[in-house]
């Protein structure tokens, strides 16, 4: 089964809202019950939620609040948990749970139940238990079962719905291999495929540099905690939140449109953390987010493989030669074979070489025949070798 999550965008009227935001404050009042219970022992869900019987018998008034929204909490204090215990087992220092003010709780879910998807003429509208009809933007259809949604409120005070559903894997149709794309990723040209388009980074953040820049200063000036203060935190929030908006944006649209065409995607395998310490990259790299645009090919394409960074953008996409050059040398030229050309496109066609490589299947040689489209046919080994291998992986 494959779970895919839809985020839709709710406008509640102001009655709503305070509803909203109510169920917001039970669920962190909650949660940090169950934060003061398991600060000294691991609590496991099921003795959380005994424990929420006895706190709905102590308040009453937690029964007006849908049940299965509060057993969530228990399910969120579980996973919390079980994470320290991994880190410490890595060997990192892990603390206890710490609590949650009110500004840091932003969501709550109702799982299996307390939801219902209706349309009243040309409006959609999502039932919330205890809430009533809050109208929505579906702009498209949730396919799968819907196992729980998920409200969530982003810090510039927009409200969210966030789908779960579950999809039967079995509907996805047979890869074919020769439908695969080399993509090389870059600062300066955020994509270079392994067929020569190229796409431009657009640098979100580099673009509004200048007003984080003024309303940092204005914080800066303000008295902390005072009305002023938080109205320029909020604009804050609001101007890197267009930016995240614009950043995503372009991502799904690229990631589309490649998994619209193609149905393998091969990406190099990078060390992200090791190369955000070249100070003067680092903005622009994190500005890229080159992990997110590759766990949205992961989700959309039919398969998605990650291979070794090492040499692509050295050695010679046509005869393999290895090939020195700068970050400042844009340009691919080989003094073997006399190929020439951009040094990105270079490193994409030899991305794809690797990820074939796996599958047993190699590309010509010629440069005008390098094109998923134009690749031989497969030969019936190697069609029971993918088909084997596809059998393992799902």
């Amino acid at each position: 089964m494959i779970i895919r999550n839809y985020k839709f965008c709710l406008y509640p009227n102001p009655q709503q809202q305070k509803k909203l935001q109510n169920n917001l404050a039970v669920c962190r009042w909650v949660y940090n019950r169950f934060v003061e219970y398991t600060q000294d022992k691991f609590v496991a869900r099921n003795d959380l939620n005994y424990m929420l019987v006895e706190l709905k018998q102590e308040e009453s008034w937690l029964y007006n609040y849908h049940s299965k929204m509060l057993q969530m909490v228990s399910t969120q204090i579980d996973a919390a948990q079980k994470s320290l215990i991994e880190l410490s087992k890595k060997g990192h220092k892990t603390g206890k749970l710490k609590f949650v003010r009110y500004d840091q709780y932003r969501a709550f879910t109702y799982n299996q139940r307390g939801y219902k998807f209706d349309k009243h003429g040309n409006k959609d509208l999502l039932w919330l238990s205890k809430i009533g009809y809050v109208e929505m933007r579906k702009h498209r259809e949730a396919s799968g079962d819907i196992k729980q949604v998920i409200i969530s409120k982003s810090k510039s005070e927009k409200w969210y719905a966030i789908v779960t559903c579950e999809i039967d894997g079995a509907v996805l149709s047979r890869i074919d291999f020769r439908k695969a794309i080399g993509i090389d990723v870059g600062v300066k040209n955020f994509a270079y495929d392994s067929d020569g388009s190229a796409t431009s980074n657009p640098l979100n953040l580099a673009k509004l540099l200048r007003p984080v820049a003024r309303i940092q200063r204005k914080i800066a000036r303000r008295k902390k905690g005072s009305n002023n203060h938080k109205k320029a935190v909020k604009f804050y929030q609001i101007i890197h939140e267009r930016i995240k908006n614009r950043r995503k944006d372009f991502l799904h649209k690229l990631s589309t449109q490649y998994t619209k065409k193609y149905d393998v995607a091969f990406v190099e395998r990078l060390a992200k953390l090791n190369m955000v310490k070249n100070h003067r990259l680092a903005r622009n790299i994190l500005d890229s987010s080159w992990g997110t645009f590759t766990s949205m090919l992961d989700y959309k394409c039919k398969m998605l493989i990650e291979v070794s960074a090492r040499n692509t953008t050295i050695d010679c996409s046509r005869c393999g030669k290895s090939v020195s050059k700068s970050l400042a040398v844009r340009t691919h030229k080989c003094d073997m074979c006399g190929l020439i050309l951009d040094r990105d496109h270079n490193a994409s066609i030899n991305i794809l070489k690797k990820g074939l490589h796996i599958f047993n299947i190699k590309l010509p040689q010629e440069l005008r025949e390098v094109t998923p489209v134009e690749t031989s046919k497969l030969s019936r080994k190697q069609e029971d070798t993918i088909r084997f291998y596809l059998t393992e992986v799902h």
